[in-house]
């Protein structure tokens, strides 16, 4: 089993930064792959970034491409998102996932460990 804990987040004005942090404790070692998605109020859920624990190769959504960071500190098993510019559109919960497999880390089914999620509101 793999336990996740996000942090970070808040509101914020528009322009503005947040990072987010995600601990993950348990069966670390386990891990492939660990990402970001969001959810809005009445919206499906959706893939923002996403990184591999081994190489650092990163994948992002379109919407956040120039403007968020997603990184590893396979030490403290943590990883983050650093949101730059950040725009009302990215007011969400922010949720944090663990996959063990390889496979499509874009898709949320690759996942098979969640955090609790963490609100972002970002004010215009």
């Amino acid at each position: 089993q793999v336990q996740l804990v996000e942090s970070g987040g808040g509101l914020v004005q528009a322009g503005g930064s947040l990072r987010l942090s995600c601990a993950a404790s348990g069966r670390t070692f386990s891990i492939y792959a660990m990402g970001w998605f969001r959810q809005a109020p009445g919206k499906e859920r959706e893939f923002v970034a996403a990184i591999i624990r081994s190489t650092g190769y990163t994948n992002y959504a379109d919407s956040v491409k120039g403007r968020f960071t997603i990184s590893r500190d396979n030490a403290k098993n943590t990883v983050y998102l650093q949101m730059n510019s950040l725009k009302p559109e990215d007011t969400a919960v922010y949720y944090c996932a663990a996959g063990i497999r390889g496979g499509n880390y874009v898709n949320d089914r690759m996942y098979d460990y969640w955090g609790q999620g963490t609100q972002v509101t970002v004010s215009s």
